[in-house]
């Protein structure tokens, strides 16, 4: 018997073998890269000085660096909030017996995840101008011209407008994780809800949310490091503007070694990115797990 598992093995590590590279290469190597010149001044060129975490003290008390970063803790809420909460309500809608043309409406709810952000940063660019902008338009047309806003150039509303066009194009990508847990319950637990008296947002809530909490958790997890990294889209609306009230910390490392040619110490703050991130995860699974053992009785 071993013998004849071993040709199989054999194929599956040779199936794996690109791919587990590729994402070495990829992902990992340029980790342990980013933090070696983290330990440098290098401002590019072959001469690098030794500075040890010198770098990371200077991150520490660099005021440009966690504002970027409340920037980027307010648009995580509103992301999160947006792309899990709207997927979930659109999920619950899919497996409803009402809706009709559900392929239909998959495959256009889907369809913005494919796009280049870079495309759906220019058409929300366009969408949210002042002058010929669609959202204005539409605001005149229904007699609401008072509700008219430079939508990308106030600080108070710059950041909820980058986020819903973020929501907007990932919708559906959360709502094919969430679909698919939804749709391995089983149907007799969900029929005996609705026998109980469990319809509507009491099945969602009370009878759904519970048996899919895990995915839910994975969701966040993926939402809360997609957009902790998020770049392209806010680039191409406002370039960090007005006055860095829409500046993250990805462009800010950007600028530090692309603009300001600090090379050592745009790596510190990628380094410091992976950090931050990874400490919002684990903030957010503390959380969770101690709701549950608060409702377990």
């Amino acid at each position: 018997m071993k013998n004849r598992l071993k040709p199989k093995g054999i194929v599956l590590a040779g199936l794996m073998a690109p791919g587990t590279l590729l994402f070495l290469m990829c992902c990992i190597a340029p980790l342990f890269v980013a933090f070696y010149y983290s330990l440098f001044k290098w401002n590019g060129g072959p001469h690098k000085e030794f500075i040890g975490i010198l770098n990371y003290l200077q991150l520490a008390a660099d005021k440009a660096f966690w504002g970027a970063f409340k920037n980027n803790i307010t648009f995580i809420v509103w992301t999160v909030i947006g792309q899990i909460g709207i997927a979930f309500i659109v999920s619950m809608l899919m497996i409803s017996r009402g809706l009709k043309l559900k392929k239909l409406h998959r495959t256009v709810i889907f369809f913005p995840v494919i796009l280049s952000a870079v495309v759906v940063g220019f058409t929300w660019k366009i969408i949210y101008n002042k002058d010929y902008g669609l959202l204005n338009g539409l605001l005149t047309l229904i007699g609401r011209a008072d509700w008219i806003k430079p939508w990308l150039d106030d600080p108070d509303i710059v950041i909820p407008s980058l986020a819903a066009a973020k929501i907007w194009q990932y919708i559906g990508y959360y709502m094919v994780i969430l679909l698919a847990s939804i749709q391995s319950i089983d149907k007799e637990i969900l029929e005996c809800a609705e026998l109980d008296g469990a319809i509507g947002w009491k099945k969602s809530v009370y009878v759904v949310v519970p048996l899919i909490k895990n995915t839910l958790m994975v969701a966040i997890m993926l939402c809360i490091s997609g957009n902790m990294k998020t770049f392209d889209q806010i680039y191409v609306m406002t370039n960090g503007g007005p006055g860095g009230a829409s500046e993250v910390v990805a462009m800010y490392a950007y600028r530090v070694s692309m603009e300001r040619m600090e090379y050592g110490y745009g790596s510190t703050a990628a380094i410091g990115i992976l950090i931050l991130s990874l400490t919002l995860i684990g903030v957010s699974n503390l959380v969770t797990k101690r709701k549950e053992k608060g409702l377990t009785p």
